[in-house]
């Protein structure tokens, strides 16, 4: 049994350490772009990708972007949570329902104050097919995309190890995928996306290792019952 716990120690060790020269990289990606957008140094950058993505369009594509765009709303994300959070409850896993919820409520207010903090305007180089009045830095549903599906993906190839290749790649398009019809559509500067990707991997790096520090916990628990119990059967 200790050696069991030792190895899973050090495991989650490793991961800490990954986890925190991720968000660090992260961390320092969001703060330079918001630099540079701050000082306008991506405007250049920002209106060529616009103007060529512009010149792709067509209306199954423009559909296609408006179906895809959909499944990052927060609405729908909530949805999702909710249903899998109903699910973790049933199958007494309290502490992943938890994490997901925290997740979800920590990337809709850390877009929010975000947005607050740099009021970027939205692009107007062509009517936008979504009509929107709030600010575009960061974007949002690539910040709550990021998050929430990155979180999903973690704890479900915890359940189905054997698809973990599959789940992961699934999850990495649909991402992208959200992220690209936010530019598609008119409704964000690809910086937007591109440091909505960034701050969302902090806070999902952070939420990745409070729940393996809880289910750690929980395991020294369950171990030290087992102890005791062998301790007085004894």
């Amino acid at each position: 049994m200790r050696s069991k716990l030792a190895k899973l120690s050090l495991r989650v060790f490793r991961i800490r350490v990954i986890g925190i020269l991720v968000s660090v990289l992260s961390l320092w990606i969001f703060a330079r772009l918001a630099r540079q957008v701050l000082e306008q140094q991506t405007n250049a950058f920002d209106t060529a990708i616009m103007l060529a993505i512009r010149g792709i369009h067509y209306p199954l594509l423009d559909q296609a972007m408006m179906g895809t765009t959909f499944l990052g709303d927060p609405i729908v994300l909530f949805v999702f949570c909710l249903v899998l959070g109903v699910w973790l409850y049933k199958h007494h896993r309290r502490s992943a329902a938890n994490t997901l919820a925290i997740a979800y409520i920590g990337a809709l207010l850390l877009q929010f104050v975000l947005k607050q903090v740099f009021t970027r305007e939205r692009p107007q180089f062509w009517e936008q097919f979504i009509k929107l009045r709030d600010y575009s830095f960061p974007s949002g549903h690539a910040v709550m995309s990021l998050v929430i599906y990155g979180l999903i993906a973690y704890i479900l190839t915890g359940y189905f190890p054997y698809r973990q290749k599959l789940i992961t790649s699934i999850t990495v398009l649909l991402i992208i995928a959200i992220g690209f019809s936010r530019v598609y559509l008119g409704v964000h500067w690809p910086t937007d996306v591109i440091a909505g990707y960034a701050a969302g991997v902090v806070w999902l790096v952070a939420c990745i290792l409070s729940l393996r520090v809880w289910r750690q916990r929980r395991h020294r628990r369950h171990a030290q019952v087992e102890k005791n119990s062998v301790s007085s059967y004894r």
